[in-house]
């Protein structure tokens, strides 16, 4: 019984923290597009690069 005295504000401890977590996650727009970098993989460039462009990477 006396491990509850630890566990249960370690468990609220930790719960706080990950709202926190979540919270700054929202504001700062980590979940604002969730799709586009996993379109922007298959999509491919119709132009493909100019030798002279290629030459001077």
């Amino acid at each position: 019984m006396d491990i509850l005295i630890l566990l249960i504000p370690l468990s609220l401890v930790l719960v706080g923290v990950i709202a926190w977590v979540m919270l700054w996650a929202a504001k700062s727009g980590q979940f604002d597009d969730l799709e586009g970098p996993g379109h922007s993989v298959i999509m491919d460039d119709d132009n493909p690069p100019k030798p002279e462009e290629a030459s001077k990477d």
